[in-house]
């Protein structure tokens, strides 16, 4: 109810994400790979999607999709994470294509590392806190404009090779 009074919709931070700790080539799951798809690309992809007019009626209105280096093809060295990793290049697929279909519009739509953050996902050992990656992102997603859509950020800025 509240969703349909809404007007507008400035911003969309897609930032759910779900990572099979452990996962190494052999002990790989059919059901890890498909929760891991659903949850980190098919999700931020389908929510963009359902609230798209919401963002048409706002002026500059902007999509972040969390993704993480781990995603990045070029990057790629090792097996482990595996779902993580593919799910996330595919949600770094769907930002190209949603830059592609709202940049028009008016929507910037990014995609972000936020580093390795000291989270429960990151760990205790992650050298970045949580405050310092949101600053970060959110001077980068101030500067955005819809012809950066689709492009892949770290935090401080510096693009992420797909």
């Amino acid at each position: 109810a509240r969703l349909r009074a809404l007007r507008h919709l400035d911003l969309l931070i897609n930032n759910a994400g779900v990572l099979v700790s452990g996962e190494r080539f052999g002990t790989v799951r059919s059901e890890d790979l498909a929760r891991s798809f659903a949850i980190n690309a098919s999700a931020p992809l389908l929510l963009t999607q359902a609230l798209a007019r919401l963002l048409e009626k706002a002026h500059a209105a902007k999509v972040l999709c969390i993704s993480s280096q781990l995603g990045s093809i070029a990057q790629a060295s090792s097996f482990r994470t595996v779902s993580y990793a593919m799910s996330k290049a595919a949600l770094d697929m769907a930002v190209r294509r949603l830059a592609a279909e709202l940049g028009p519009r008016g929507i910037s739509v990014l995609a972000m590392h936020p580093g390795w953050v000291r989270t429960d996902m990151g760990g205790g050992s992650a050298p970045l806190q949580a405050p310092e990656s949101v600053k970060g992102m959110l001077a980068v997603l101030a500067r955005a404009t819809p012809a950066q859509g689709g492009h892949f950020y770290a935090y401080d800025g510096s693009e992420v090779p797909w």
